[in-house]
């Protein structure tokens, strides 16, 4: 509600300025609402009193001034007495008629006291005495008169006197009102202001409090929370800002620290499911080559193999088997560097046509024992120069070869690499005739641990790692690698790299 009150939800407000904004709303908040209070109350309190005292449009200045108030309540009561003197002054002592005159003022508030040659003759009041009366009057009966006067024994009461002149001698009617009717009432207003002052203090001073609380201890709050799920492993929530500029930058970076952490615990999770896996992969692939060297060895062990021949063929098989156990463990090796980005690479000038020419005459003799058929393609000019880990880039290709022998499902195998120019780049090309690989199938093949065909045999093993070590020693030489073909025909795997120029040799 304050927020929407305020624009925070909407405006971007610093604290320094949420707190200087609270500061002078609550001094100029409070002085606003009290003056239109006080406004309202004085037109209630002009309203009620022209009720009260038979006021007409009674003004502020009237309010403030009580000889003003009662003088006003008895001016026609003056002038008719003036009249009065002029016309009737034997009136002025008719008792009945005085008596009567001092019922009515008696509904103003005031009484009537009429002096004749010095002395009191009429007395209206309830509780003044005579004596009183002849200490605080004026002296002379000559001339028409109105004011205040402060006694010890009367205090604050406005005098109206009306000079007349009988046979008798002359003499004064004097209106009395007494200020003190009307101190009560303002009293009573006086302490309502105060009270009303002091509601809208405390009020705005909630409201203000509210306000700061909400847009700092609130998120702070918040952020307790926050933390103490993340002390407790949850990290899926989430926090969000409230318009200070200052709250939500910490917010911001403790999300961002939340995200970093959910984002390495995910990695982690992963990372060991996939070192889980590759326990089970390798576990899986070293325990068929073991178990094959085992039974060998025991049928040497126990004389099977009585002839030269089966002696030969034997120990051949038991090599082989320890070699593919070898080629395991050196995957496995190699992966731990990966992932520890401690592969040593040792980039040089290559010339790729006597690099790729010597690979082909090395894979062409290894494939050939396989019986495969291995045909190779050179497009590149003989002076055409790479910036690579020869020892690397060989680790590359034999394990896309090797891959590619693994999958292989035809009579007739053969596999065939061409290095083709491409303007800034070499192109290579390896392509099969084995089952292919699926469209959908082509992108996570590059992935760690992912296989096209979930099924494990001992004819298609290995670790599931060797095109995600291809595509990271690619990716380090700032090469690209994808794969293509058809499925049930083949596949093409192609991978580029930068030719080398003397402005990267600069660099």
């Amino acid at each position: 509600m304050f927020e929407d009150l305020f624009g925070g939800g909407r405006v971007k407000m610093g604290l320094t300025a949420r707190i200087f904004m609270a500061f002078l709303l609550m001094v100029v908040l409070p002085l606003v609402l009290v003056m239109i209070t006080f406004t309202i109350l004085l037109n209630v309190k002009a309203k009620s009193l022209n009720e009260q005292y038979g006021q007409e449009n009674s003004s502020f200045s009237t309010l403030f001034n009580n000889s003003l108030m009662l003088s006003s309540q008895t001016d026609g009561d003056f002038n008719a007495l003036k009249d009065q003197a002029l016309t009737g002054p034997e009136a002025f002592s008719d008792r009945g008629y005085l008596t009567n005159y001092n019922e009515v003022l008696a509904e103003h508030q005031a009484y009537l006291v009429v002096r004749q040659n010095g002395e009191i003759v009429f007395n209206g009041s309830e509780g003044v005495t005579d004596s009183h009366f002849a200490e605080i009057l004026p002296e002379t009966d000559r001339t028409d008169s109105f004011g205040w006067t402060r006694t010890s024994a009367i205090d604050n009461i406005l005098v109206k006197q009306v000079a007349f002149s009988t046979g008798e001698g002359e003499g004064s009617v004097f209106i009395i009102s007494d200020l003190n009717l009307l101190y009560s009432g303002y009293s009573r207003w006086v302490y309502e202001m105060g009270y009303v002052f002091m509601l809208i203090m405390v009020a705005t001073s909630f409201i203000m409090s509210l306000w700061i609380y909400q847009g700092v201890v609130s998120p702070i709050n918040k952020l307790t929370r926050a933390t103490r799920d993340i002390r407790d492993g949850n990290l899926d929530f989430s926090v969000s800002g409230n318009g200070i500029m200052e709250i939500d930058d910490l917010i911001d970076s403790f999300e961002s620290m939340r995200k970093q952490l959910k984002e390495s615990q995910e990695a982690r999770l992963e990372f060991d499911a996939e070192s889980k896996e590759l326990i089970s992969n390798i576990s899986h692939d070293l325990k068929t080559p073991i178990t094959a060297v085992k039974g060998y060895v025991e049928g040497i062990m126990d004389g099977v193999a009585d002839t030269p021949e089966k002696m030969e063929r034997y120990i051949r098989t038991i090599y082989n088997k320890a070699n593919e156990m070898d080629k395991l463990i050196n995957e496995l090796t190699f992966y731990s560097k990966i992932d520890t980005n401690r592969i040593p690479y040792n980039f040089t000038r290559v010339n790729a046509h006597a690099y790729f020419t010597d690979c082909a005459e090395e894979l062409k003799l290894e494939l050939e024992q396989e019986k495969i058929t291995f045909s190779f393609v050179d497009g590149v000019d003989e002076s055409t120069e790479i910036i690579a880990d020869a020892e690397q880039l060989t680790r590359v290709i034999h394990n896309i070869v090797n891959n590619s022998v693994k999958y292989m499902d035809k009579t007739y195998k053969f596999v065939e690499m061409r290095v083709l120019d491409a303007d800034d780049f070499i192109q290579v090309e390896i392509e099969d005739n084995g089952r292919g690989i699926p469209v959908k199938d082509r992108v996570k093949i590059f992935d760690r641990f992912y296989r096209t065909d979930a099924s494990r045999n001992s004819s298609r093993g290995g670790s599931g790692i060797g095109l995600s070590i291809v595509k990271k020693i690619l990716e380090d030489h700032g090469g690209k690698i994808w794969a293509g073909g058809q499925e049930g025909e083949g596949t093409v795997m192609t991978f580029v790299l930068r030719k080398y120029n003397a402005g990267q040799a600069a660099e």
